[in-house]
């Protein structure tokens, strides 16, 4: 692991998400169609960082990119646009389930919502999971998301504000472009990143 990307949130200029999850689908001559899923499903970001002097973003950033040795890395990222649950969950809000299920049996402390579409972590996991259907309560009940989990958890504390990703760099060449001055004369630069989430 190397460390946590250290560029602020105020700092994006633009941000994509994407859910990878390959699948062999074929489809018979009576056109049944027959599918399975041949990997786990991951996160995977686009983030464009605004234009900016040296001094103020490029040199820290370029100093993390370069140190994750292309795509040999780890890191953990909080994206901004996704960083926090849309439903007014609060308090600590815990899960019980076994690996591969996609039901998760609440208790803790935690109080108020989930919303289809919030990310959530557990406790002892580094994946990362979407909720797909709206939780009235969260103390109480099953929350129901996607991917079936990875690793079992059994009261494992449920993050579902400032959840962290853990990627990689997905691309072998970093470039940093200057995109002209500003009107001091100081050169700006610009900067796209592809991350992975790393299982």
């Amino acid at each position: 692991m190397a460390g946590a990307f250290p560029i602020s949130n105020d700092k994006f200029k633009s941000f994509e998400i994407k859910s990878i999850q390959n699948t062999i689908i074929s489809i018979s001559q009576s056109g049944k169609k027959l599918s399975r899923q041949i990997d786990g499903q991951r996160w995977a970001f686009t983030i464009d960082i605004i234009t900016a002097k040296r001094s103020d973003v490029y040199g820290k950033l370029m100093a993390f990119i370069v140190k994750q040795r292309s795509g040999k890395e780890n890191f953990t990222i909080v994206p901004p646009e996704v960083a926090n649950a849309t439903g007014t969950a609060s308090g600590i809000p815990t899960g019980t389930a076994n690996a591969g299920d996609t039901s998760i049996t609440l208790g803790g402390t935690g109080t108020g919502t989930l919303k289809a579409g919030d990310y959530i972590k557990f406790a002892n996991h580094d994946k990362v999971y979407m909720v797909v259907e709206d939780q009235s309560d969260i103390s109480t009940g099953s929350l129901t998301i996607e991917p079936p989990l990875t690793t079992a958890v059994s009261s494992s504390n449920i993050q579902f504000d400032n959840v962290p990703f853990t990627v990689y760099l997905t691309n072998d060449v970093q470039e940093f472009g200057s995109v002209g001055n500003d009107k001091d004369g100081n050169i700006l630069y610009q900067f796209e990143l592809d991350v992975e989430e790393s299982l």
